[in-house]
């Protein structure tokens, strides 16, 4: 299983959006969404999530209309306790040794 699919099993649409939003398009959050936890396309959570982030100050799109962390931006509680460090860990040793 990728990490990326566990994290949008196990994780809030907010705080995938926090953390993954910073680095992937908004076209490509929703293709893994569509892949990995349908229902929240269906019911439009992570448009209605997105926008919700955008006014409330936790992020912005900069002049380019790229997403950036905005002015009350936190890290999701997942990325600051560490949680999935172990099976990234192991990600990395298995593509070291092939």
């Amino acid at each position: 299983m990728s990490m990326m699919k566990l994290i949008i099993e196990n994780e809030s649409v907010e705080d995938v959006m926090m953390l993954f939003a910073l680095t992937a398009s908004y076209r490509s959050l929703d293709r893994m969404y569509t892949d990995y936890k349908f229902e929240v396309v269906a019911r439009r959570e992570l448009l209605f999530t997105y926008k919700r982030l955008i006014s409330e100050g936790k992020l912005m799109e900069n002049e380019e209309g790229k997403t950036i962390k905005g002015p009350n931006w936190v890290a999701p509680d997942f990325v600051k306790t560490g949680k999935y460090d172990a099976i990234y860990e192991e990600y990395l040793r298995e593509k070291s040794n092939k």
